[in-house]
C-alpha cells in the first residue's frame, strides 16, 4: 500500500450513472488485476473503494458508478482535481490458476476489475469467455472493449432489450459449458448464483463491501468464510470460490 496523490486527466461518461476516470499519478503499488485504490474526497470523513480497471505505474484507470453524494462528487470532479490516495490495496486475482479457458462474470460496475484482468491474461497469452450482465440495454458498457481484447463476448439484460434476457449466469450454463473455471465480480446475489454453478471446478470471487479504512485496521467489512472471519480490504477482496459461504 502507497499514499499518493492522483490527478484526473480526464473523465467520460459511459451510461446514466457510470463513468470512466483517467487519473495520472504514481501507481506503482498496484502489481496484481483486482487490486483497488482507496480516494479521499473534500467534506468526506471516509475513502471511497474503487476497483482499478487498469493500471500502469503512471496512472489508473477507474470504472465509478455514482451511487450516493461521495462517488457523484467524484465523478462531476474537473480534470486537474488531485485526489489524496491509498494505492495497490487488497490481495488482487491470481491469473495463472484459471487454466486455458476461464469466463470472467461480471454484473454491472463489477467489471471494472475483470476487464483489467482481461486485459492481464490476453497479454499473457489466455483469451477468457466474458458473461456480462446489466438490468437494462441502457446499462450497458465496455461490451465491446472486452471484444476488442478477444474475448469471446456474451451479454444478458434482465429485461430482455439487449443479449440474452435473464441473468449473466444463464449465459454461462447455456453458451460456455466448457468453462469450468471463472472469475467473476458483481453484487452478493449474482456471486451467490455463480457459485453454485456445477460446471465450475473452482474460481475466484471479488467481494463488494461498504469499507471504513480499506487496510484492515477498522474490521468493519468483515465477512464470514469456511476459515473464520476473514476483512474484505485486507484478505481479499478476492476470495477463492470454495472459501465462501452463503
Amino acid at each position: 500500500m502507497d499514499r499518493t496523490v492522483l490527478t484526473l486527466a480526464r473523465s467520460r461518461r459511459l451510461t446514466r450513472d457510470v463513468y470512466e476516470l483517467v487519473l495520472e499519478g504514481d501507481a506503482s503499488a498496484f502489481t496484481r488485476p483486482g487490486q483497488f485504490a482507496e480516494l479521499a474526497l473534500p467534506g468526506k470523513f471516509l475513502r471511497r473503494p474503487i476497483s482499478a480497471a487498469n493500471f500502469a505505474p503512471g496512472g489508473l484507470l477507474l470504472l465509478v458508478r455514482a451511487a450516493g453524494a461521495g462517488t457523484e462528487a467524484l465523478v462531476r470532479s474537473a480534470p486537474g482535481t488531485r485526489f489524496d490516495a491509498l494505492t495497490g490495496l487488497g490481495n488482487g486475482f491470481d491469473a495463472a490458476a484459471g487454466g486455458a479457458s476461464p469466463v470472467l462474470i461480471g454484473g454491472g460496475i463489477g467489471l471494472a476489475p475483470l476487464y483489467g484482468l482481461a486485459r492481464a491474461l490476453t497479454a499473457g497469452g489466455i483469451v477468457p469467455a466474458a458473461a456480462l450482465g446489466f438490468r437494462t440495454a441502457e446499462d450497458v458498457f465496455y461490451a465491446e472493449d472486452f471484444a476488442a481484447l478477444g474475448c469471446r463476448v456474451f451479454v444478458a439484460t434482465e429485461d430482455g432489450s439487449l443479449g440474452t434476457k435473464g441473468f449473466v449466469t444463464d449465459l454461462v450454463r447455456r453458451f460456455l459449458p466448457e468453462c469450468d473455471y471463472a472469475f467473476a465480480c458483481g453484487p452478493t446475489a449474482m456471486l451467490r448464483a455463480a457459485a453454485g454453478l456445477e460446471q465450475l471446478r473452482g474460481g475466484q470471487f471479488s467481494l463488494e463491501a461498504r469499507m471504513g479504512c480499506g487496510f484492515g485496521a477498522c474490521m468493519g467489512c468483515t465477512v464470514e468464510t469456511k476459515s473464520g472471519p476473514r476483512r474484505v480490504c485486507a484478505d481479499g477482496p478476492v476470495f477463492r470460490k470454495e472459501e465462501l459461504t452463503w
